[in-house]
């Protein structure tokens, strides 16, 4: 996608300036077809080394094949003793996915590694004096993989491909999009800011919801405590004093003796209720819609979860459009890195409209999950041929918006939580107290 034979999105839309003439046909649509993720499955592998000393090794690593792991090992100066595969890891990776590389790391990584560029390093000794750098294991091997890919002749974008779900999808796109055009430096340094604004807006968002996540776990924790192991004291009394006793305490008595019962039962059931919905929520769609599709439409947790998509989706659009990459390539990239089924719908929705010539506003028109204003915004910038700068201020406006949402949820959740912690425990007294006076009254 050379920036000299291949007109930028935006001079397409200022030549352009209607939608309809914004179309790319899908015969060169083959950016993201040459760097997306295959889609070959890895599996782990324990494996049993000797290093140049002699002392054995033993460590795990995914790849397609046996042979790969074997070459990787080699290429280290292993004396490769044996290799098998680890078939409980892989099917629990093909349920749960794979681990991906943390935010903080991948911006180092990306930092550190156009540092070195810059000051005239290759690429490949780039990698590996990361790889140097590093002491955790496991990053190690990961940047070791790059090394062996890249001396193997492949291009820095495959080279991240093969490491499975390391790197984001949207990384590598802008990677190979930096290939094509040899700008791999501006390339880095826009998405180390791209993920640390990403990382500041997650940090806001897991912040509003911790605490009040803590408090609601510690009062549970008291609550069933009491439950359990005061409640039944004073059933004890009762009993030994055989007076009636009030509905509300024989019916707190009844749950705290049914959760003496079958505690282990509700335990055991509530881990399997969770590990069966997280395994279903990542491998069927149609679960995953319908759960998002309810989360949605929950007050406040739809806004927040409707920000920080569109955060995330105008911030993208407008980092490819930016860096030339085509409209039709940069709504499929979209696509793909997203997990919500619902702008997954919307972005499929673009990307027809954009086959039978019409503009990719059309698509947001009227959704309930895109806001009017963002929409607006996503016409005008299409009329006027100036979306990369639109997409840029939706962002800024939805950014604010969010940070000013996350500080009224804050103020207004420690008052929601101490009102629902004292009327559990004030039920709670109360029905342990009230027979008490019913007791004195007969004295």
């Amino acid at each position: 996608m050379n920036k000299n034979n291949n007109p930028s999105v935006l001079s397409q839309l200022q030549t352009n300036p209607e939608p309809q003439n914004q179309t790319v046909a899908p015969k060169e649509n083959k950016f993201v077809q040459s760097s997306q993720v295959t889609k070959e499955k890895k599996k782990r592998f324990l494996y049993t080394v000797k290093d140049k000393s002699g002392k054995e090794v033993n460590g795990s690593f995914d790849a397609l094949t046996e042979k790969d792991v074997n070459a990787f090992l080699t290429s280290q100066g292993y004396q490769v003793v044996s290799i098998k595969e680890d078939k409980l890891s892989t099917s629990l990776m093909s349920i749960f996915g794979r681990k991906k590389m943390k935010a903080k790391d991948l911006i180092f990584f990306l930092n550190q590694l156009s540092t070195y560029i810059k000051s005239g390093i290759p690429l490949v000794d780039s990698v590996a004096i990361l790889s140097r750098q590093t002491k955790n294991k496991q990053t190690k091997l990961l940047y070791q993989k790059i090394v062996f890919e890249l001396n193997a002749g492949v291009s820095f974008s495959e080279a991240l491909v093969k490491q499975g779900d390391s790197f984001p999808k949207l990384l590598i796109n802008m990677v190979k999009t930096s290939e094509l055009t040899g700008s791999l430096t501006d390339v880095l340094d826009d998405m180390t800011a791209y993920y640390k604004t990403s990382e500041i807006n997650r940090k806001e968002i897991i912040g509003a919801i911790t605490y009040p996540s803590v408090i609601f776990v510690f009062a549970v924790a008291i609550l069933t405590f009491i439950i359990l192991w005061v409640v039944p004291q004073f059933t004890s009394m009762y009993s030994q004093l055989g007076s009636e006793l009030p509905w509300i305490t024989t019916a707190l008595i009844s749950f705290s003796n049914f959760l003496s019962k079958y505690i282990i039962v509700i335990a055991i059931a509530i881990i399997l209720i969770v590990i069966i919905t997280i395994a279903m929520y990542k491998n069927i769609t149609s679960v995953r819609r319908a759960m998002q599709t309810f989360a949605m439409h929950i007050p406040v947790v739809k806004n927040i979860i409707e920000y920080n998509q569109l955060i995330m989706f105008t911030k993208t659009f407008a980092s490819l459009i930016n860096h030339d990459v085509f409209i039709t390539d940069s709504m499929e990239i979209l696509g793909k890195i997203t997990n919500n089924e619902i702008y997954k719908g919307i972005i499929r929705n673009a990307v027809y409209n954009l086959s039978v010539g019409n503009g990719i506003s059309v698509a947001f028109k009227d959704h309930w999950a895109f806001p009017q204003t963002a929409y607006e915004m996503l016409l005008t910038g299409e009329r006027t041929g100036r979306l990369g700068p639109m997409m840029e201020n939706v962002t800024s406006y939805y950014e604010e918006e969010q940070s000013s949402m996350i500080k009224q949820m804050k103020s207004l959740i420690e008052p929601i939580m101490i009102v629902f912690i004292a009327g559990m425990v004030g039920v709670i007294l109360l029905s342990v107290i009230y027979p008490m006076f019913d007791i004195y009254k007969g004295i």
